[in-house]
């Protein structure tokens, strides 16, 4: 087996070369004037309304386009506020089905925007204005041919600007309708509600409607938990506020029990320095023979009688984590033990939402030496296809925030429920590493629970063993050992993995992520499809993960996004006979800041993953990415929205390209740079730069094509151009924790 290497070097920034060019319509676009008309008319009804009710301060108008657009082509002009861009005033998106232009059925987005009535005022005196033009100089109908001309300077702009003309036009070609959408659906139960922000404080806005609001009934500043009553009142009032939401009262999920037959007593001996993971579950009984390996908090309101059956779960959940493979032979991971702080934050029963998210941000606020969560609590209920859930929303918040990682049971189905069942909150945390379960055949369990998150992302991210049917896990509860299954039993295993290589490896948490998720795909991904295993099973063994074949080369790289594109064209990979003798793949992971009100654009920053060989053309030197990624290349690449997300996973924190493992494949063309390139190009959604001082973690893995080990030529290779080349050696680096953690006592 050959070390993973880590490759520390210098990554080269550079500032996005590109400037906006001319607005033109794309090619084969025709806007006519009476569909302007058509705008036009929607939006002066919806003035009529809005002065009729003032009670938001502004006016609610949502957005409907005729397919996935891309940033670049939501409003430019229109809907916007004196002096600002249209993207400042969204207040959230949505996908819904409908006819595209070849009467095929397909998503759309859907953005809604609050603007004051000066800003709807204008709105409409642009369209009036444009469809003047368009009867007066085009005779009703304008094309892609029509803009260029007007942009060469073939344009009377008498009766507007020709910079407003052109972005009215390109505007009106991808909006299909203006309207006032409204929550449709009667909510019935206690909720966590979250209403569009408006030009009115929430607090103030909701007493309008008769609706008292104090602070400990908010989230945040538009995410509130609301009763039944209150509910009603606000939807017969201003139904047009609700954005989403929620039950607040989540069923846990939980699996059936049996006991088991364990010889012998389990003993374990007293805890030293060991890595410590935290654990937010229901409660821990203290009578369990590893009591001392767990720290135990519990943070249910102390006027609550606690049952017996509350102890099971969260007890059952931290023994895999302590000393799992001791009663799991089979599972053994050579990761050792592990300390846990338990906290205990749900019964049984079920468990308040609200009270949870409420608690989760002061628990890991107050231990910040916790680097890795494990929460294997999870909702019946399904995830809404056009939001996060609150609580997937915090714990990302969470991530973003506190340099922590969330290991995320990815919900199970129970008896009552059939077909396909979407995951359950807070599985759809983006940030967080969400795990199905498969059974010891590696095939998804029965009561498997499947993505994606809104509409697109892949989640669960992995998948591990929880056991079904008569071939179970064993963990120990309160009444000794038990045999049982699920996806809160498969999720400790990958937080004694995250652990180890964050504690003990000494990995950033990007790095972590994205080598579990890459250990996971292997060369086959088993899982692009059902969305049931994500991107693979994870391997048992660790050495397995650290590791990598004798004909393979492993390396990881870190770093930190400054500006547009952060890249090097530095990396020598060895050649034979004037070729590349190798496959390639590559997987990226970061952890972006995220905002629940905009619904499916839900992720800020973007990160494009290119890597491949170095070519150069026209004195000019570029990537030839493995995955033939073109997006950000030069020139005109015409790629609509919805396929850069399909294919190139746009807007995904995690990116996993690969090629395909193929017999007599031929070694590639070495080109005359002579290296191979790693570039990542940083978009953002809403405030420019936003995104920067992000870090990130990509591992890279070389596969040689007749199983010759190039590794050491590799590494002198690196060496000669600069690279600092770490192995990593595991007996190392176990070393180095036990002496870094070892108390001095001064006499």
């Amino acid at each position: 087996m050959n070390s993973i290497l880590h490759l520390k070097g210098q990554f080269k920034h550079r500032k996005n070369p590109s400037v906006f060019g001319p607005v033109n319509l794309p090619k084969d676009s025709v806007v006519t004037a009476e569909h302007i008309e058509d705008l036009k008319t929607q939006l002066e009804n919806l003035e009529s309304y809005w002065h009729t009710d003032r009670r938001i301060g502004g006016a609610l108008i949502s957005v409907h386009y005729k397919r996935i657009v891309a940033k670049s082509n939501r409003l430019q002009i229109l809907l916007g506020e004196k002096g600002q861009h249209p993207n400042l005033s969204i207040r959230g998106a949505k996908f819904v089905d409908g006819l595209n232009d070849k009467n095929v059925m397909s998503k759309k987005h859907v953005f809604t925007y609050f603007i004051s009535l000066d800003a709807l005022r204008k709105s409409i005196e642009y369209l009036e204005k444009c469809k003047e033009v368009l009867e007066r100089y085009f005779e009703g109908e304008v094309t892609d041919k029509d803009t260029a001309l007007v942009n060469s300077g073939r344009y009377n702009d008498s009766i507007m600007s020709k910079s407003s003309f052109l972005k009215v036009v390109v505007d009106a070609n991808y909006v299909g309708s203006f309207q006032l959408d409204r929550a449709n659906d009667r909510i019935e139960d206690q909720s966590i509600i979250t209403i569009y922000k408006t030009g009115v404080s929430t607090a103030d806005l909701l007493s309008r409607f008769g609706i008292d609001m104090i602070n400990a009934k908010m989230i945040d500043e538009t995410t509130l938990r609301l009763e039944p009553g209150e509910i009603e009142i606000l939807q017969n009032n201003a139904s047009y506020l609700i954005a989403m939401y929620v039950k607040d009262i989540a069923e846990i999920v939980l699996s059936d029990v049996e006991e088991a037959e364990f010889e012998g007593a389990i003993s374990i001996p007293k805890p030293n320095n060991e890595p410590v993971i935290g654990v937010i579950d229901t409660q821990f009984d203290e009578r369990v023979y590893f009591h001392e390996w767990v720290e135990y908090e519990r943070k249910v309101d102390s006027n609550i009688q606690l049952e017996q059956r509350d102890f099971f779960h969260g007890t059952a959940v931290s023994s895999i984590i302590v000393d799992g493979p001791s009663f799991n032979p089979k599972l053994q991971d050579g990761c050792g033990r592990f300390r846990v702080k338990h906290f205990g934050v749900a019964t049984a029963g079920g468990f308040s939402s609200f009270a949870i998210l409420k608690m989760i941000r002061d628990i890991v606020a107050g231990n910040r030496d916790i680097k890795v969560w494990n929460l294997s609590l999870g909702s019946a209920m399904q995830i809404d296809p056009n939001f996060i859930s609150p609580e997937a929303a915090e714990l990302d918040r969470i991530q973003c925030e506190y340099d922590v990682i969330f290991v995320v049971a990815g919900t199970n189905k129970n008896k009552r429920m059939q077909g396909n069942i979407k995951i359950g909150a807070p599985a759809d945390s983006l940030n967080s590493l969400v795990v199905n379960a498969v059974d010891f055949q590696g095939r998804p369990a029965s009561y498997t629970r499947v993505g994606p998150v809104l509409s697109f992302f892949y989640k669960p991210d992995i998948c591990y063993y929880g056991g079904d049917g008569d071939d179970k896990i064993t963990v120990c509860e309160p009444l000794g050992m038990a045999t049982l299954c699920g996806t809160s039993f498969a999720a400790p295993w990958i937080a004694r993995k995250m652990a180890y290589l964050i504690h003990i490896v000494g990995l950033s948490r990007e790095v972590a992520k994205a080598l579990i998720i890459d250990s996971a795909a292997g060369w086959n991904r088993q899982d692009n499809i059902s969305y049931s295993m994500g991107y693979g099973i994870v391997p048992k063994r660790i050495e397995d993960i650290v590791q990598s074949q004798d004909d393979e080369i492993r390396f990881i790289m870190s770093g930190t996004i400054d500006e547009y594109e952060t890249y090097t064209y530095n990396i020598p990979v060895p050649q034979n006979m004037n070729a590349y003798p190798f496959f390639a793949k590559a997987t990226l992971a970061y952890f972006p800041s995220s905002d629940r009100n905009q619904g499916v654009d839900y992720t800020s920053t973007e990160m494009d993953l290119h890597f491949g060989r170095i070519m150069e053309k026209d004195g000019k030197a570029s990537i030839k990415a493995i995955d033939y990624n073109k997006q950000a290349d030069e020139g005109i690449q015409n790629i609509y929205e919805e396929d850069a997300r399909k294919l190139y996973r746009k807007w995904d924190n995690v990116k996993h390209i690969s090629e395909a493992l193929k017999a007599g494949a031929r070694p590639r063309k070495a080109y005359a740079a002579g290296t191979w390139g790693l570039s990542i190009k940083t978009k953002e959604r809403l405030a420019p730069k936003a995104g920067r001082g992000l870090q990130f973690g990509v591992v890279v893995t070389l596969k040689e094509m007749n199983g010759v080990n190039r590794i050491d030529e590799f590494i002198k290779l690196c060496m000669v151009r600069g690279w600092i080349v770490n192995p990593i050696d595991i007996q190392n680096q176990i070393d180095i924790y036990s002496k870094a953690e070892e108390e001095i006592e001064f006499e």
